[in-house]
């Protein structure tokens, strides 16, 4: 059994590109098994940061009741979203949202601190109706997407203190570049390659504080593993309580390169058989309830 955690629908592009096949509910589905995933975790995008063409958590909810034992929806929300307030009244949307079926909520894709008064907000809502929430992670605000944090997480980790009743999902390059100790400020933001470094703030944070999670979708995701293999089977063998096995499809074409490591370091013995399905599918099931 495989679910990944981090799939998308729609047209997800921030610049024209003929060669990206945007992604339907039956191309999604054709996908999956090309690349025998069982079930997906549907997130939408909502925030005008991340393209042109917003993917609704309605348009979501309609593709996850076409294939409902293949699809899982989550919902999101805009922190701008009625107002642009810190205060705003988030719980009766995603009261309805979790009663339509959706499981959690994001990806969260708002350009801002992750510890802006408007963010906090919405974690804490989410916190409250028992919705764990995604969130991609930036290294600014400004010309980029994604909740922002400074080098070595120092907001995030506030956020975890603050919010322990909500659980958090990381995702994107400023949030897997810290699985290193020697990590800059020219390589946070991409994919940075050779040894990992113990100590590593990401593995701090994720053993201190049981509210973490990790998604190990994306370019992001995959390097974090891959690029010092020894070091990346310790680290699933080591975390296989606090992660996730996700792709993150956001246009057909798109190469899946998790799926095959994570079937290859079982086979050839690289992980254990449980580190493997609790990360491809037990973990994400005990969270969800599904």
């Amino acid at each position: 059994m495989i679910i990944d955690d981090h799939v998308h629908i729609g047209r997800l592009q921030t610049v024209k590109n003929e060669k990206r096949t945007a992604v339907t509910p039956e191309g999604l589905i054709k996908k999956m098994d090309e690349e025998g995933i069982d079930k997906a975790v549907v997130l939408p995008i909502v925030s005008p940061e991340t393209g042109f063409f917003p993917s609704t958590s309605d348009e979501v909810l309609k593709a996850c009741g076409k294939y409902p034992d293949r699809l899982i929806p989550y919902c999101n929300l805009d922190p701008r979203a009625a107002g642009n307030k810190p205060d705003t009244d988030f719980s009766w949307v995603l009261e309805e949202y979790k009663e339509r079926g959706c499981k959690g909520v994001g990806e969260i894709t708002a350009n801002l601190y992750i510890d802006d008064p408007r963010v906090k907000n919405l974690f804490y809502h989410c916190g409250e109706l028992d919705l764990p929430v995604l969130f991609h992670l930036a290294t600014k605000v400004g010309k980029v997407y994604g909740l922002a944090d400074d080098i070595h997480l120092p907001r995030l980790e506030k956020i975890l203190q603050e919010f322990p009743e909500t659980i958090f999902i990381g995702h994107a390059m400023a949030f897997w570049s810290e699985i290193s100790a020697e990590v800059d400020e020219k390589t946070r933001g991409g994919y940075p390659n050779g040894p990992v470094k113990e100590g590593g703030k990401l593995p701090q944070l994720l053993k201190k504080y049981p509210n973490l999670y990790a998604d190990l979708s994306a370019g992001s995701g995959y390097n974090a593993i891959s690029r010092d293999l020894n070091y990346g089977h310790k680290f699933l063998e080591k975390f296989q309580d606090k992660l996730f096995l996700g792709t993150d499809i956001c246009f057909v074409e798109q190469e899946l390169p998790q799926v095959k490591f994570f079937k290859e370091g079982l086979k050839e013995a690289k992980i254990s058989r449980q580190t493997y399905e609790k990360i491809t599918h037990q973990n994400i099931e005990k969270l969800l309830g599904i």
